[in-house]
């Protein structure tokens, strides 16, 4: 059994994918140390996250099949210390949550395997327009302000808003999660303000899961970036046109990651995505409730529950995703074009170098077959075909016969 577990439950777009893909990469340094990550590919934990809550994701879910059950086997089955992250974790119900507790061997009363829930959390004004570009990036078609229609609507009968508040209502995800486990065991990690050093976010994640004295390497690959204003702009109306003929399989390597993650992150002189306005004051004044009730509840804060109070949107440079200058769009759709075209040009050109080998292998396969006789038959007609009077030979042979030079 485990000696202590610390599970990571979000929230989306504070630092997650950065933090899972260093564990994910420091693996045998991480276990060398006692501490394990269990992983064998990268998005093994969203994968369980999928089969603990029973979520439909594009198809994914046929392959999140008992993904949570081998997950908390393996945590359970190691000595030492255990990591589970991921921000999906966020949303789900109290009996999920009961489930997964208990199956990493945790008890209400105290006892049990010592497990540490970690939060990372961020101010709602940059988290309102990320959720929105997320859900575009996710084959989403409407604009900017019918999400936040429907975010805004206190039934939240509508998805949207129902996982929107499930991953980003910070009270009510500690409450979940949180129910059972001693407040000092309970760690809220803030995101720094903009324009602050990078690596702060990291030194309080590795405090927090004790990997401040490992080795290890901090390079990555794997990021969720953002998009600007027409970029966001641009995605959308894909989605639009696109989606309906495009099945998730196609969508995830083509549009999300060639386009939105590869190409269109890249501009990044495009005005940025912004929280309105007009919508700073309701924000402002559910942040300053959740910041007051968090305070009481005594949790371990890494960072300052102040850093949740975000930055005021400047009226005069806010720029509407709805109603994005046309220029910049275009100018956008023209690297989405180059990068489709380029994709397309290598993808023809490996279809290509498959075809030869493939060719190449059914050659060799009908050599191998080849009795010795029709082996020397190619030889003879190889010797034939360098010299002009052995071409004109076989013209004649073949005429007669009627076959094609191939038959020949």
């Amino acid at each position: 059994m485990a000696d202590r577990i610390l599970l990571h439950v979000g929230t989306p777009k504070t630092g997650t994918s950065y933090l899972q893909d260093v564990l994910f990469q420091n693996r045998p340094t991480l276990l060398r140390n006692g501490v394990l990550y269990p992983a064998d590919r990268f998005d093994e934990h969203f994968l369980a996250a999928l089969d603990l809550m029973r979520l439909r994701w594009g198809g994914l879910e046929r392959e999140a099949v008992g993904a949570w059950d081998r997950l908390a086997q393996q945590v359970r089955e190691h000595d030492g210390t255990a990591i589970i992250s991921h921000e999906i974790l966020a949303t789900a119900s109290r009996s999920q949550v009961q489930r997964a507790l208990s199956s990493l061997g945790h008890e209400p009363g105290g006892g049990g395997t010592e497990v540490h829930l970690v939060i990372s959390v961020r101010d709602l004004v940059r988290q309102i327009p990320a959720e929105w570009q997320e859900n575009v990036k996710h084959r989403a078609r409407f604009k900017f302000s019918r999400f936040l229609e429907l975010i805004r609507d206190p039934e939240r009968n509508h998805r949207v808003g129902a996982w929107f508040w499930g991953v980003q209502e910070i009270p009510d995800i500690l409450d979940r999660w949180g129910a059972t486990i001693p407040p000092e065991r309970v760690h809220v990690v803030t995101v720094p303000r903009p324009g602050g050093p990078r690596e702060v976010l990291w030194q309080r994640f590795s405090s927090v899961f004790g990997l401040d004295d490992l080795d290890l390497d901090l390079g990555t690959e794997r990021s969720n970036p953002s998009l600007g204003v027409p970029e966001s702009a641009l995605l959308r109306r894909i989605n639009q046109a696109c989606t309906r003929d495009l099945p998730p399989v196609h969508y995830r390597p083509l549009v999300r990651e060639l386009l939105a993650h590869q190409t269109l992150s890249r501009r990044t002189d495009s005005p940025r995505l912004r929280l309105p306005p007009s919508e700073y004051p309701w924000v402002a004044e559910l942040t300053e409730q959740w910041i007051a009730e968090l305070a009481e509840r005594g949790y371990d804060v890494v960072g300052d529950l102040a850093e949740l109070r975000g930055d005021e949107p400047d009226a005069e440079t806010w720029a509407d995703p709805d109603r994005p200058r046309e220029r910049e769009v275009n100018k956008a759709a023209l690297d989405a074009i180059r990068a489709l075209l380029v994709e397309a040009a290598e993808r023809q050109a490996e279809a290509e170098r498959l075809r030869a080998k493939l060719e190449d292998a059914r050659r060799d396969l009908i050599r191998s077959r080849s009795p010795r006789l029709m082996r020397t038959m190619e030889w003879t007609v190889r010797r034939l075909e360098d010299s002009p009077r052995g071409r004109q030979a076989l013209g004649v042979y073949r005429r007669a016969r009627g076959r094609s030079s191939l038959s020949a």
